[in-house]
């Protein structure tokens, strides 16, 4: 039997199904053959302030990552924008389903969009990238970070804690939820986050039978293009603490990235794009990190010097 470990939120637990009800289709056996185990992580338990000011990424991973290595389940479900930039020893990304719809949605029941909520409005995200974009976007905006599955932020919204919010048009649609989008934001106008939309198996490297079995439903599209967007944040060493966005896609055979790295405020950032072969997916996303990289550091000593001479 194959065992899959996932967290329990209700958005979790339906992206570990379609992986359970994807193999068992592809290996023509039954699903209840493939066993969900559910495990508790950091994040789940920490709700009381943001992932940023707890420690950043890998805190919806750890636990489960930790039962993969002690070969307490077989394989790992996540969300690949939860997964941390590097991987703990001897644990790979073996498999990813076709990406849902990557863009983010604005919900509110005070606005149509962004555009259109009242100066002094409240959002509630606790992204850090979608704050910098939604200050960069409307500078008049208070955000304030809110925590919680989709249902606790929809009530919150609901309660009037906040005027909008924000969250990831997949997760809706894996709920069910898309009706309740305001608004969808174009993703040239919010680029969303790496790897967003983009459910990650992972399994042990040296399991060569597990791997097998997970090939079988391998979207190579959706893969290369997660290739690209962790090859950006790997050289930019991309957290939680920090404002970045990255997004790749496959447009006639070649691979075309965005990236963009803020500061939390939306005061300052840093975009770029990349096109190339798609064999060369890892190349173009630290490529085009390595480009902002350099922006960044000639912004904070142009800083530093206003300072001294300010």
């Amino acid at each position: 039997m194959l065992r899959i470990g996932t967290r329990g939120s209700p958005l979790a637990l339906a992206q570990a199904r379609t992986v359970r009800a994807s193999l068992a289709a592809a290996h023509g056996v039954e699903e209840e053959r493939i066993a969900l185990t559910v495990i508790r992580t950091t994040g789940d338990m920490i709700q009381d302030r943001t992932l940023a000011q707890a420690g950043g990424k890998g805190l919806f991973t750890k636990e489960i990552e930790e039962a993969l290595r002690a070969d307490a389940i077989d394989i790992a479900v996540h969300s690949a924008k939860d997964m941390p930039t590097a991987l703990p020893d001897g644990l790979m990304i073996a498999a990813v389903l076709p990406r849902e719809d990557a863009r983010d949605v604005f919900i509110s029941r005070a606005a149509k969009t962004l555009r259109d909520l009242r100066a002094g409005a409240v959002v509630g995200t606790a992204s850090l990238r979608r704050q910098a974009i939604v200050k960069r976007l409307r500078p008049d905006l208070e955000v304030i970070p809110i925590r919680g599955n989709v249902e606790t932020r929809l009530r919150k919204l609901d309660e009037g804690v906040v005027d909008a919010t924000l969250l990831a048009l997949a997760g809706l649609k894996r709920l069910g939820l898309t009706d309740a989008a305001t608004s969808i934001f174009d993703v040239d106008e919010f680029l969303p986050a790496v790897g967003q939309g983009i459910v990650a198996i992972e399994a042990r490297a040296d399991d060569s039978t597990t791997r097998a079995l997970l090939g079988a439903i391998n979207h190579e599209g959706s893969a290369i293009a997660l290739v690209a967007e962790r090859a950006f944040l790997a050289v930019l060493d991309g957290s939680c603490r920090t404002p970045i966005a990255g997004h790749a896609t496959i447009v006639g055979g070649r691979l075309q990235f965005r990236g963009l790295i803020a500061k939390p405020d939306g005061s300052e950032s840093f975009a770029c794009a990349r096109e190339g072969m798609i064999s060369q997916a890892e190349a173009l996303g630290a490529e085009a990190a390595a480009g902002d990289v350099d922006r960044v550091e000639e912004a904070h000593v142009a800083s530093r010097l206003r300072a001294r001479t300010g």
